[in-house]
């Protein structure tokens, strides 16, 4: 994050490192940027003495503003973007992403200057936000983990799975879940679903049957759009920034 918002022609004051002390961050500042697991937000917050002009501002997605108690401009940045290293995620954060936003206007600017869209997450939405954040990222990485111990079983590695994922990722922005939902499960073909189960080693089992049922839900919802996904106002408790 520090960076990217070098490259886009902002000052970077300093970095304050774990163990360092943080009492003084906020001073001669505009902004102090906290990012670190959101466990230890609140305790770095409150030990840095506030400064009524600056603003402290978290990089979590699952937190609200009031773990940035006591200062008095409290301002959060999500980016809606998996950052798995320094170098990725300057590069990343600057690729028109999407960044969760609250409090402070300083959110939206920094957002802004990254070339971003904002979107405003109060916080009765942000754990619902968060989680459809991880589920997203997280759960599908997991997902393709498995993809790869079950490929391996058959003698094949996760990079002759990797077009089908990408194409079906594809096919899911361009028509919705619904509408790009495949397979056995979505079918209600029950014998190929058995022989599936049959061949998976015992741990994988749980996993597929999670998935089957999830492919379930979709295929019964019959909420299939007419035409494809495209950008919609954002739902109430979350609204793009102005």
């Amino acid at each position: 994050m520090a960076s990217a918002l070098v490259d886009t022609g902002f000052v970077l004051r300093g970095v304050v490192a774990r163990g360092d002390d943080p009492r003084a961050a906020a001073a001669g500042v505009d902004v102090v940027i906290i990012a670190t697991p959101d466990a230890v937000v609140g305790e770095v917050a409150a030990a840095i003495r506030p400064v009524a002009s600056t603003v402290v501002l978290h990089l979590s997605g699952a937190l609200g503003l009031d773990v940035l108690a006591p200062h008095e401009r409290r301002a959060s940045l999500h980016p809606l973007m998996p950052l798995p290293s320094p170098e990725v995620g300057r590069v990343r954060l600057r690729t028109g992403i999407t960044f969760a936003v609250a409090g402070d206007t300083m959110a939206t600017r920094l957002g802004r200057a990254l070339g971003g869209r904002c979107i405003e997450i109060d916080d009765d939405h942000r754990a619902a936000y968060h989680a459809a954040a991880c589920i997203t990222a997280n759960h599908l990485v997991a997902l393709l983990g498995q993809v790869q111990r079950v490929a391996d079983s058959a003698g094949l590695g996760l990079d002759a799975f990797m077009a089908l994922a990408a194409a079906t990722l594809q096919d899911v922005a361009d028509l919705g879940p619904a509408a790009a939902l495949t397979g056995p499960a979505a079918r209600g073909d029950v014998a190929t679903l058995a022989a599936h189960r049959q061949a998976l080693r015992p741990e994988e089992i749980a996993g597929y049957d999670a998935g089957v049922a999830l492919v379930r839900r979709l295929a019964q919802s019959g909420a299939v759009p007419a035409e494809p996904v495209r950008p919609q106002p954002v739902p109430a408790g979350m609204a793009p920034c102005a």
